[in-house]
């Protein structure tokens, strides 16, 4: 077995760092028919958009953010390789060129990678963009004093693991793995194939950063943009972060971002309730403000589906997303298969999704993978339950696992009052499975206290509410951390809560990731995903689904499955 993925370590708090991002909590459907900015006027050039978000736009560094895909603010001054299609939804979830002339050519066996990179582009003073400034941008976010390297690089790059960046490379030569033959040219050589490295070369670690330029930890006061906008203040590690355009941008080497308001404005750390506030009041600045990680909440959603002009400001997204019940099987009696079954027949997601905030805000799952087609989605449904559960099926399993009389379980669950494991969620179990003879006694957690146990190999309990977001749209972020046997992770955060080590399923997703038509990849994460189903390790319960105000000065509405957010780089003002 090798060596536990660093991926598996990483992943998760990433994946929740970008569901924060997109959902009041990161990202299927297209965005509301009443998302209505984009339809009565047509987009045009300058104003300031205003952004209202409660977390703060910290670490303003490309080595330090974790993903361009989700990261709508610093896709508008980092470019990358490649990038999302800014189209709303399914269309939105594909990876399209950037910086680069395409996708990328890869070897045979997807283990090296060549980039091209466009005629012209060049940086907020005018001087032009290199490969190599492609390579240091890479080779500084192993260094510990910034990320300490990026999981997937780490984990992919040919002497990735053990490179600690280019302030301790006494060598000069950073990375031998990345090669840059010439100015426009780099190459990737990676320690196993890898068909999805067009998805990974969207995040924030691929934007070119001159070395002349960079100075460690200060660089994020000023970092040199290659988007169309560039840094002109940010206050209190990006409490206050003010844009305006950078003049060497060129439209013609940037097909996605439209670039239209002249400035932006992005004001953080602010109570979601007064962000949504003023959004719906829509007054003076705020006209034309939107939001990108405060949803409305259940309440506040009535209320505004209640006034036909609020109705019209809200945009729905779709974040490759899914909240499920996990069981380890390591814990009697949810060794037993029947066991996790009739808990599967047992469940009543009617009740779950009134739990979450209703149908508008939950859709329900009996897929681990998102229903979107990027992620292959396959529909099954394994154990029947309907909407409100069939707790006479689940009795008859009970019966057949040795628990004629029912038997009784703890239910783990965070005290967070959110989407993924809250109290009321566990509630709505706990009456349904009441049903079926099974007496669920609910352990709630603080924050900090479920993450510790609910992600350590060594205190990880028997059944608990879980969750998973994808770094991109596809099976292979999704399905590889949760049940790949070799990113089991001993001593450090695991995720492969169900501690499934099945060789079959570990060399599927080694022959899925050596493929390099996306599409294919797709229908065989789909097919795994319905097999891994059977074994009843999960429980999918539902895929958020979220809604946010904009203000009635915003045109050009955008919202695709890759973020599930408002898209900042297509908007425009009145």
């Amino acid at each position: 077995m090798r060596q536990p993925s660093v991926i598996a370590r990483r992943v998760a708090a990433a994946s929740v760092s970008v569901v924060l991002a997109a959902g009041a909590a990161a990202c299927a459907g297209p965005k509301d028919s009443g998302a209505g900015g984009s339809s009565d006027a047509k987009p045009q050039k300058g104003g300031t958009l205003t952004v209202l978000n409660s977390a703060p736009q910290s670490d303003f560094d490309p080595a330090r953010l974790y993903t361009s895909g989700g990261g709508n603010v610093p896709s508008l001054v980092f470019r990358t390789l490649t990038t999302r299609n800014r189209e709303d939804g399914a269309q939105g979830a594909k990876v399209v060129p950037d910086l680069a002339t395409d996708l990328g050519k890869p070897s045979k066996n997807a283990t090296v990678w060549t980039y091209t990179l466009k005629k012209g582009l060049t940086y907020e003073d005018g001087s032009p963009i290199t490969s190599a400034d492609i390579k240091y941008g890479i080779e500084r976010s192993f260094a510990a004093e910034l990320s300490g390297g990026a999981p997937y690089l780490r984990d992919w790059l040919i002497g990735g693991a053990d490179y600690q960046g280019p302030y301790k490379d006494k060598s000069g030569k950073g990375l031998t793995s990345i090669e840059t033959p010439d100015a426009r040219t780099i190459v990737f050589h990676l320690n196993k194939p890898e068909g999805e490295f067009p998805y990974l070369a969207t995040q924030t670690q691929f934007t070119p950063v001159p070395k002349a330029k960079d100075d460690g930890t200060k660089y994020e006061e000023h970092p040199v943009s290659s988007g169309p906008y560039k840094v002109v203040r940010n206050e209190n590690d990006g409490e206050r972060l003010v844009l305006e355009r950078n003049p060497h941008w060129s439209a013609k080497t940037d097909d996605e971002r439209k670039a239209y308001p002249d400035k932006i404005d992005v004001r953080s750390g602010l109570d979601s309730s007064v962000i949504n506030q003023r959004l719906s009041a829509g007054q003076g600045a705020d006209a034309a403000a939107v939001t990108t990680d405060t949803n409305l909440g259940p309440a506040e959603l009535a209320k505004v589906t209640g006034d036909k002009k609020l109705a019209a400001r809200v945009g729905t997204g779709h974040f490759g997303y899914t909240n499920y019940i996990a069981f380890n099987p390591k814990v009697k009696p949810f060794d037993n298969p029947k066991v996790r079954q009739a808990i599967s027949y047992a469940v009543d997601r009617s009740s779950v999704i009134n739990a979450a905030g209703g149908s508008s805000l939950a859709e329900p799952a009996t897929t681990y993978l998102p229903n979107q087609k990027s992620f292959g989605y396959t529909a099954y449904d394994h154990f029947p339950a309907g909407a409100s559960g069939n707790p006479q099926k689940a009795k008859e399993l009970l019966k057949e696992a040795g628990y004629k009389n029912g038997l009784t379980v703890t239910l783990t669950h965070s005290n967070a009052k959110d989407f993924e494991t809250s109290p009321e969620i566990a509630t709505a179990l706990q009456d349904a499975l009441k049903k079926a003879g099974i007496t669920v006694k609910l352990q709630g957690l603080e924050e900090n206290d479920y993450k510790d146990k609910a992600h350590s190999a060594k205190k990880e309990p028997g059944f608990f509410l879980a969750h998973w977001g994808a770094d991109w749209p596809s099976g292979g972020p999704f399905l590889a951390p949760i049940f790949d046997g070799r990113q089991i992770v001993k001593d450090g955060a695991n995720f492969n809560s169900g501690f499934l080590d099945d060789k079959s399923i570990n060399a599927e997703i080694d022959s899925i990731n050596k493929l390099t038509d996306l599409d294919a990849a797709a229908k065989r994460w789909g097919a795994l995903d319905k097999k891994i189903g059977e074994q009843a390790l999960t429980v999918p319960l539902f895929h958020p689904v979220y809604k946010r105000l904009y203000g009635p000065d915003v045109r050009n509405i955008v919202i695709s499955d890759w973020t599930g957010v408002l898209d900042i780089s297509q908007v425009s003002v009145k």
